[in-house]
């Protein structure tokens, strides 16, 4: 089973919401997740992103892969930094 880290689109028509979602890769984009792990708002003013970095971090080390939007977003964040540091340390 592969595992991603993806968002799954909530809110109403012209006016996104955004959870930051781990699910199966084979589930569709707004079906069953496994864990939510944040939220993005591209609409609010300044953009919102809430995240739980440690959620994160440890679904990432247990092979969950971000897709390019969600990695974007952990590397505004520094969560990518701060998992390429824990990973080097190892």
């Amino acid at each position: 089973m592969a595992v991603k880290i993806r968002l799954k689109r909530m809110g109403s028509k012209r006016n996104p919401f955004y959870r930051v979602v781990v699910a199966d890769s084979r589930a569709p984009r707004d079906g069953r997740i496994i864990e939510q792990i944040g939220t993005y708002n591209p609409v609010a003013n300044p953009i919102e992103v809430k995240l739980d970095a440690d959620k994160a971090m440890d679904w990432m080390s247990n092979g969950a892969q971000p897709s390019d939007t969600v990695r974007n977003l952990f590397s505004k964040e520094g969560i990518m930094k701060q998992f390429h540091e824990k990973k080097n340390q190892k």
